[in-house]
């Protein structure tokens, strides 16, 4: 089989796999929904823009974009860690329906707040394993773990969980100034688990996604370290090779510092060689 081709779908953070012309070789690969985030007593399911209608939403619009078959999501679906509160529950069932209404094939690598969400899955949802999957020949996993053996040393990966995002001047419309952004480190070594098999010698790609919720948290990684708890993805995947920073439109924000081994000097934004 041919390498696939992987880019990110301009503007929206969701990756387009492709292993051939036409919409059953396309998949669609996002992370970090957490539908509920945000929610209260009167808005169960989330403020706008980011209810679970407006999440449904965004992805149709995302998929017919990319003329994709298959979503494939790459952990943390809902927003609350343990268990799925009732309030939330035929809000889930409702996102998934619209989904398979569209005619996609919807899978799903748990994440870290994905405890308990089986039991509000239709059949037709495939839920993997949270030590990832083997998709089209790129692994899969969210990030919050080690995935197996053949994933973590696949020549190409592609993780969420870390949130990455960059902050930047403050303006009237955008006063935090923070922005989501990708995440591509090229050229590092595979890493390996303690006791586990060495991986097979190469260099491996990290795609590091967006959250696609559009208010869940982001990591300014130009500014501080990632936070405990997301810090196991970059000590491990990303600090055998510099990393650049994307934003959504795809600004080239250079190499993000303090993502490559301390013996590197200097912090925040490196930009691009000429």
């Amino acid at each position: 089989m041919e390498r696939p081709t992987i880019a990110p779908l301009p503007g929206v953070p969701a990756l387009v796999v492709a292993d051939a012309p036409g919409r059953s070789a396309t998949s669609l690969v996002i992370a970090d929904v957490h539908l509920g985030y945000g929610a209260t007593r009167d808005r169960p399911e989330g403020p706008p823009p980011a209810s679970i209608d407006d999440l449904a939403d965004r992805i149709r619009a995302a998929a017919r974009a990319a003329g994709a078959g298959t979503l494939l999501i790459a952990g943390d679906v809902k927003h609350p860690i343990v268990g799925t509160p009732a309030s939330l529950r035929p809000g889930i069932r409702r996102f998934f329906a619209t989904l398979l209404g569209e005619g996609l094939r919807v899978e799903i690598v748990p994440g870290n707040h994905d405890v308990g969400l089986g039991r509000c899955l239709p059949p037709e949802v495939t839920l993997h394993p949270p030590s990832g999957v083997l998709h089209r020949g790129v692994g899969i996993f969210h990030g919050h773990r080690w995935p197996s053996d053949p994933i973590a040393s696949a020549p190409r990966v592609v993780v969420g969980h870390l949130h990455p995002g960059v902050r930047l001047a403050p303006t009237a419309d955008d006063p935090t100034g923070k922005r989501r952004c990708w995440i591509r480190s090229d050229g590092g070594a595979p890493p390996v688990r303690h006791g586990s098999p060495r991986a097979a010698a190469g260099r491996q790609e990290v795609i590091v996604l967006p959250a696609f919720n559009p208010i869940a948290g982001v990591e300014s990684l130009n500014r501080e370290r990632p936070r405990r708890g997301r810090s196991f993805l970059v000590r491990r995947f990303l600090s055998s090779a510099p990393a650049r920073g994307f934003l959504l439109d795809g600004t080239d924000l250079g190499i993000l510092v303090g993502l490559i081994p301390k013996e590197t000097p200097g912090s925040g934004l490196v930009p691009p060689a000429p």
